[in-house]
């Protein structure tokens, strides 16, 4: 029985898939974003993080343990440069994966994983964000400065609109009893010839 072992072994021997996921965090640290299928880029996940998080700490030690999976000089000089870096502050999660649909061939899901830092695009997108922010903040002020103009504009129109409303409710009255007056004598004419 095979409970709780939960990885994908992605159809391949050991040997093969170490390999495999050695050569694509290889690339993923060179290139900052590479094209896979869904579940290779995972996996990839769980593989490259802990490398990631590992060269944090700049020691003879963990460049070792970081030699020892990669197995590339150039992708630890990379990883343990400009990309430590960059992660220096984030507390995990240093890469994303980004789906694109389904692959012409075979149908698999593809997907990008890339290293989050390194995306410009999505930083752009985060500056638009902030500046969305202060343009509601800062029209927030404006919105109250004519509230407060608005009550001492009312206390005037209200004197206007009373002295003009006066004349409009006269007149209203003297047609009022013109109307009545009218069904009234249609009232007697309906019960004149009833009388007779």
């Amino acid at each position: 029985m095979r409970h709780n072992k939960k990885f994908n072994h992605l159809g391949r021997k050991a040997a093969h898939r170490s390999a495999m996921l050695a050569n694509m965090a290889i690339s993923l640290i060179e290139h900052k974003r590479i094209t896979t299928t869904l579940q290779k880029a995972k996996e990839l996940r769980k593989y490259v993080e802990p490398l990631i998080t590992k060269a944090k700490e700049d020691t003879t030690a963990s460049r070792r343990v970081v030699f020892s999976y990669l197995q590339n000089k150039n992708a630890i000089i990379e990883l343990f440069g400009e990309v430590s870096q960059k992660v220096g502050d984030r507390p995990g999660g240093y890469t994303r994966i980004i789906k694109l649909g389904k692959r012409r061939s075979d149908a698999a899901d593809m997907a990008f994983i890339e290293l989050v830092d390194f995306d410009e695009n999505m930083a752009k997108e985060t500056k638009k964000k902030r500046t969305r922010r202060s343009s509601k903040k800062s029209s927030a002020p404006k919105e109250e400065a004519p509230k407060a103009e608005a009550p001492v504009a009312e206390e005037a129109p209200a004197e206007e609109t009373t002295k003009v409303e006066a004349p409009v409710e006269e007149a209203p009255k003297a047609e009022a009893p013109v109307a009545e007056e009218a069904p009234a004598e249609e009232a007697k004419a309906e019960d004149a010839p009833a009388e007779a």
